[in-house]
C-alpha cells in the first residue's frame, strides 16, 4: 500500500509539472479548451436534431442517450487529462527518448502515461459533467445508496476501459516503429459511433464496437443502469471487462517494451 500511495503521488507531481509547462502559454491552452467544447457541443446539436423529428431511437429516448453521450464525454476528458502521455509513445519509441524512461527507479508505463497533459480533457469533463447531471435527473432510474454506488462502478469501469483502449493501439508503435500511430487514432475515431445505441447498427458495426471494446466506455454501462433489455447483462459485466483490459493493456505495454531496442547511436 505505501509503494501504492509512493507511486501515485509521484504520478501527480509528474502531472503537475507538465500542467504548469502548458499553462505557460495560456491563450493556447484556452483556445484549445474552448475548440473542444465547441466540438462537443456540435455533436449534442447532431443529437438535438434527431429527436426533434422521433420520439425514441431504437428505444432509447433523448436523455438517455445524452447520458452515454456525457460517459464518453467524461472518458475521453480523464483520458487526456491524466494519460495523455499514451499519445506520445510513438514519438518516444521512434526517437529512442524512450530511453531516459528505462533507467529511472519508477514503472515505465506510468512515465509515459504521465509524460503530458492534455488540456483538452477539462474541455470534455465541463461538457460531460454538465450533461450527466442533467441526465440524472431525467433519465428513468429509482435512484438509491446502492444505485448510486452501482453507477460509479460502471462510470469507473468505462474509464478504466478507454484508458486501456487508448494504451494498447498507442504500444503498437513497439512493432510498427512508426513517428506516427494512425490505428490509434482511427479507434478513437470508432468511439464516437459508440455514442448511440448499437442496437442501430448492423450486426458487424455491433460486434466490433463491442469486440474493440469501445462500447463498453458509455453505451453498454448505461444500458446496465438503464436495463436496457440484453444488453443489460452484457453491461453488468463493465467492471470484469475493465479489468480484463487493464491487465491485458500493461501486458501488452510490457510485451512490447521487451522488444523495445532504441534508435542507435
Amino acid at each position: 500500500m505505501t509503494g501504492l500511495l509512493a507511486a501515485a503521488r509521484i504520478y501527480r507531481r509528474l502531472l503537475a509539472a507538465h500542467l504548469r509547462a502548458v499553462l505557460e502559454y495560456r491563450a493556447d491552452a484556452l483556445l484549445t479548451i474552448g475548440a473542444t467544447v465547441l466540438g462537443q457541443l456540435a455533436g449534442l446539436i447532431f443529437v438535438a436534431t434527431i429527436f426533434s423529428q422521433v420520439p425514441a431511437l431504437d428505444g432509447w429516448t433523448q436523455w438517455e442517450v445524452l447520458c452515454v453521450c456525457a460517459m464518453v464525454m467524461i472518458a475521453e476528458g480523464v483520458g487526456s487529462l491524466l494519460f495523455e502521455g499514451a499519445w506520445h509513445l510513438s514519438g518516444l519509441v521512434n526517437l529512442g527518448a524512450l530511453d531516459y524512461l528505462l533507467v529511472r527507479p519508477y514503472p515505465v508505463v506510468l512515465q509515459v502515461l504521465g509524460s503530458a497533459v492534455g488540456v483538452n480533457g477539462l474541455g470534455n469533463l465541463v461538457v460531460g459533467g454538465l450533461l450527466l447531471t442533467s441526465a440524472v435527473g431525467r433519465i428513468d432510474v429509482a435512484w438509491s445508496p446502492l444505485t448510486l454506488l452501482w453507477a460509479g462502478i460502471l462510470l469507473v469501469s468505462g474509464l478504466l476501459v478507454k484508458i486501456a483502449i487508448n494504451l494498447v493501439t498507442n504500444a503498437l508503435s513497439f512493432w510498427l516503429l512508426s513517428p506516427s500511430n494512425s490505428l490509434a487514432v482511427s479507434v478513437h475515431m470508432l468511439g464516437d459511433l459508440a455514442r448511440y445505441p448499437l442496437t442501430v447498427y448492423g450486426m458487424g458495426i455491433r460486434s466490433l464496437l463491442t469486440v474493440v471494446p469501445v462500447a463498453f466506455v458509455g453505451y453498454f454501462p448505461t444500458a446496465a443502469l438503464l436495463d436496457k433489455g440484453v444488453s443489460t447483462a452484457i453491461g453488468a459485466s463493465t467492471p470484469l471487462v475493465a479489468l480484463a483490459c487493464a491487465v491485458g493493456a500493461w501486458r501488452f505495454f510490457e510485451a512490447g517494451l521487451r522488444r523495445y531496442e532504441s534508435a542507435g547511436s
